[in-house]
């Protein structure tokens, strides 16, 4: 598969598939993932997946309208839609001439130049384990809760997080073919059962009736609305991961298009329709009171009324399990832009290895499952609360890791905005791709101003003080990042100028490694 241009002229695309025998690893199939594993179904799933359908109706929407007391939550999720999709339109287009596992930071560096990509490339790293992190958080509190519930038995919350660190780290290391399924399974049957829950919320409207309201822009005022939008794009995190899989895609050129603007359009009206479903179950007047005294448990406690307590105890498994997915999710993503920069010597060649029997990045799977046991181990040794506790540590790592993650995220969309327009005004192609340009322009501005709203109000998001030094220490992290990065970028490009050239090429860059290095080169 070409990582430059998508036309070939009748030679073999690089890394193209040459069979099993020709996987290999260090410097087998010229550190290529294995072609042709995700068609379109495969690779929908797999980023729909880290979206978490049933975490966000049942996590991100409550505290939504509970902290911030904004109605129009619905009307949110499809103004942040054509925001996304509008990202989307050069973002996509880019995904059709640079395959690359790198994907934020390939295409930065192939408009921006290599120093700010060595910038992204470590913000992405920094942003997407960290919200993996913080779903470990979760998770192993959900799951502690359950056993003594259900079981009586009182576990520490960070024993099931660090058993599905195992779990997820052996997953991670088989054939991201076999990842879709447990993905698609698990995100299907919560899909059917949030369906059945928004089904259920209109048959049976609180006195208000089938009420509208939730759409109503008059309801899109005051101070939270802008922190509103920091809640609510976070629930869009995944869509964007789909050219991290282009390597592996059967079909990039069409397939990873195509998958991206399916999932935001299906993640923005499900969400608007599902917290609308929220809206007519508790009554657009009752909503905010209900989700500051139930928090988490407002789904909960509506389905149970509705659909009985067996449909409410299996919603419960399927939030973690739900949890699970969105964690394996962002695990395989880490994992390939690990690879990505070993490849392109970012991180130590190392790194640059895929598994000789699954072709899965395996150097860089490790790499992730080390940095979560170390993170669930620290926040573990912190914690002196009894089993089943809602503890500090507990709802520091989740929220800590989860808006830290989401802030990346949002600077590495607004930046690939801007390299897209840098990357096709340098080919002479501006008036060719005047639209995207001017789509990838306006998506930026948004971006950059929900972001300035997230920096702002990072106190509010975390939960602590307004005078709170972890207001600055925490989105500080994303900023330092990105310093770092760019300062190992600048470092590289004085001292090892082709090494740099060569950022955000992909296989290419090995290739042309390979050829400089060969005798008689």
């Amino acid at each position: 598969m070409a990582t430059g241009s998508s036309s070939t002229s009748g030679t073999r695309s690089l890394g193209e598939p040459t069979g099993d025998s020709g996987i290999s690893t260090y410097k087998g199939q010229e550190r290529a993932l294995r072609a042709g594993r995700l068609g379109t179904a495969g690779l929908l799933l797999s980023v729909l997946a880290a979206t978490g359908p049933l975490m966000v109706v049942a996590g991100v929407m409550p505290t939504t309208y509970g902290v911030m007391g904004i109605v129009g939550q619905p009307l949110l999720f499809l103004i942040l839609g054509v925001v996304l999709a509008l990202f989307s339109l050069g973002y996509a287009e880019m995904s059709r001439h640079v395959h690359n596992a790198g994907a934020f930071y390939a295409y930065i560096s192939r408009g921006l130049g290599g120093t700010a990509g060595a910038g992204a490339a470590l913000v992405a790293l920094v942003a997407y384990s960290a919200l993996q992190a913080g779903l470990y958080g979760l998770l192993g509190f959900e799951v502690s809760g359950l056993l003594l519930t259900y079981f009586e038995v009182e576990v520490a919350w960070w024993i099931p997080a660090l058993a599905t660190v195992a779990v997820v780290a052996v997953l991670a290391w088989l054939k991201i073919d076999l990842n879709a399924r447990v993905l698609g399974v698990l995100l299907l049957v919560e899909v059917a059962l949030v369906v059945i829950f928004d089904i259920a919320a209109i048959a049976d409207p609180a006195r208000e009736g089938l009420s509208l309201e939730a759409f109503h822009p008059d309801t899109l005022t005051g101070a939270g609305v802008a922190t509103s939008l920091c809640f609510c794009i976070a629930a869009f995190t995944g869509f964007e991961q789909a050219p991290v899989y282009a390597e592996e895609t059967s079909r990039p050129q069409v397939v990873v298009a195509r998958v991206m603007f399916f999932a935001v359009g299906f993640v923005a009206v499900f969400f608007a329709l599902s917290s609308w479903a929220l809206t007519v179950a508790a009554g657009p007047s009752g909503i905010v009171p209900a989700a500051r005294e139930q928090s988490a448990g407002l789904l909960f406690g509506l389905t149970e009324s509705r659909l009985g307590a067996t449909f409410t105890d299996v919603l419960h498994v399927l939030f973690v399990t739900g949890m699970f997915a969105a964690i394996l999710s962002f695990h395989n993503v880490v994992a390939r832009y690990a690879f990505a920069m070993g490849r392109e010597r970012l991180l130590p060649a190392a790194f640059g290895r895929t598994n000789t029997s699954t072709g899965a990045p395996g150097t860089g799977s490790l790499l992730q499952t080390v940095v979560s046991v170390v993170v669930v181990v620290g926040f573990a040794a912190a914690d002196d609360g009894p089993a089943g506790d809602p503890t500090a540590p507990v709802l520091h790592l989740f929220t800590w890791g989860g808006n830290i993650g989401a802030l990346g995220v949002i600077l590495l969309m607004a930046t690939a905005s801007v390299a897209v327009i840098v990357f096709f005004a340098r080919r002479g192609a501006a008036r060719a791709q005047a639209w995207r340009i001017t789509a990838s322009a306006l998506a930026a501005a948004g971006l950059l101003v929900i972001a300035g709203y997230t920096v702002k109000d990072f106190d509010v998001l975390v939960a602590a003080g307004p005078d709170s030094a972890l207001s600055w220490v925490l989105p500080g992290i994303i900023f330092a990042a990105a310093l770092i990065g760019v300062t190992y970028g600048a470092i590289l490009r004085s001292r090892n100028p082709e090494a740099h050239a060569r950022i955000g090429l992909g296989n290419e860059a090995f290739q042309l490694e390979k050829a400089s290095s060969s005798p008689g080169a």
